[in-house]
């Protein structure tokens, strides 16, 4: 997921155009927008027609999901141009979640709603194209010929082939001229209008949730990470109860009855002895306890960055992982311990349910850190409620991560975590 859209800066807000450079990207954008729009819009036509043709032979589902596919890809090329022509950064809509199975796989691709949003831009945004071309291409060719007419005057007299610009005499050509200048004035006016109603069509139908989805989004965010802290908090309080504080509690009452032992008139030092070995025993593991449940809080590696945290964790459980962490810079730690607990939590899953050798890779491209994991297992894994990756899942929410698992029958299986880096 990327960041939220930005607002467009700067004093050519709505419909004032802009300096020479902003009017520049715009002209730009309905020139590539105008050519790319009406191309991926046949393409996309041409596909439903194939696809609905083939749907007697099965095949035609296959077709129309690729035809989906394409009309979200269209969508992220035209979102890319927007932000870098029109100043317009859009919000990415979430990516798809594909569970195991053709049945699913084709339900999820054909229902794609970003999708069919993108498609629906293409085709309101092919007249926008047409009228763009149009407008300003007649304002721009009628401006430059009223605009030379004066001097073109003394070397045709003759009506030009350029809407039917004439005049008997060389006076009557300055008010052709005046009219060409004022048409070259007016088209960064249009320019501009027609990248302003762009503007709000990509945003409509292009960006991912609003503001009041993403709203209700960080409501439901908010609520995990506090029910989640709650829960955290609850199992340190439990472990310490029976763990720490136990062993404490049994420490306290073997160095009591020793203390009672010699205070006696006659001492046995083997049962003093015994109680102080017992007492002893009971520290080291309270001590181990404290150990374990810091480690489950932060743990220590993690100073050292995911890399060496990973390891340690392969090493320790004897695991036959292979980690390999490349990161242009090092993220938040709040960041980095969600990355080291879901892929922790992976690598056990792995071990537990595959036995099988697995790769975790951790990188970052465009702003997101990506984590994942493979292993050539049998295959068949899913997100479901109460599972593990469903908990992997949740605790990635908060960060508005996103989980996708790729786990066809017979594997192999690949999970996938993508967290946004903040800028």
């Amino acid at each position: 997921m990327t960041a939220p859209a930005a607002p467009v800066r700067g004093p050519w807000r709505g419909w004032w155009p802009g300096p020479f450079r902003q009017t520049r990207a715009e002209a730009a954008w309905l020139v590539v927008a105008g050519v790319l729009s009406p191309i991926a819009l046949v393409v996309v036509l041409t596909g439903l027609v194939v696809g609905l043709a083939l749907s007697p032979l099965g095949l035609g589902l296959l077709v129309l999901a690729g035809v989906v596919r394409s009309m979200r890809l269209f969508g992220g090329v035209h979102r890319r141009l927007a932000g870098a022509l029109l100043d317009t950064p859009l919000r990415a809509p979430a990516p798809m979640r594909l569970r195991p199975g053709l049945g699913h796989w084709l339900a999820a691709r054909l229902g794609d709603r970003p999708a069919w949003r993108a498609g629906s831009y293409l085709v309101l945004r092919v007249p926008l194209s047409f009228a763009g071309f149009a407008v300003a291409g007649s304002l721009l060719v009628f401006g430059a010929a009223g605009a030379i007419y004066p001097v073109l005057w003394f070397f045709t007299r003759d009506v030009l082939p350029v809407y039917n610009i004439f005049s008997r005499t060389w006076p009557g050509t300055v008010l052709w001229a005046v009219g060409g200048v004022l048409a070259l004035g007016a088209v960064p006016w249009v320019v501009h209008s027609l990248a302003y109603v762009d503007r709000q069509l990509a945003r409509l139908l292009l960006s991912g949730p609003g503001l009041r989805q993403r709203l209700r989004f960080l409501e439901e965010t908010r609520a995990t990470a506090l029910e989640d802290a709650a829960q955290q908090l609850r199992r340190i309080e439990r472990d310490l109860h029976d763990g720490a504080q136990a062993q404490l509690v049994a420490m306290a009452m073997k160095l009591g009855l020793a203390k009672e032992e010699l205070a006696a008139g006659s001492v046995d030092l083997d049962q003093v002895r015994m109680l102080v070995d017992a007492a002893h025993g009971n520290a080291k593991q309270a001590l181990v306890e404290l150990r374990d449940l810091a480690r489950g809080i932060h743990p220590a590696a993690l100073d050292k960055g995911l890399d060496v945290a990973l390891s340690t964790v392969a090493g320790s459980a004897g695991m036959a992982a292979t980690v390999s962490v490349r990161l242009s810079r090092r993220p938040p730690p709040s960041l980095e311990t969600v990355v080291y607990f879901a892929a922790a939590e992976l690598m056990t899953n792995v071990a537990k349910h595959s036995g099988k050798p697995c790769a975790v890779a951790i990188d970052d491209h465009d702003g997101v850190l990506r984590l994942t994991v493979t292993d050539a297992g049998p295959g068949g894994a899913a997100v479901v409620p109460g599972g593990g990756l469903a908990g992997i899942a949740e605790r990635l929410r908060p960060v508005d991560g996103e989980l996708t698992v790729s786990s066809p029958p017979g594997g192999p299986t690949r999970v996938t975590a993508e967290v946004p880096l903040p800028h």
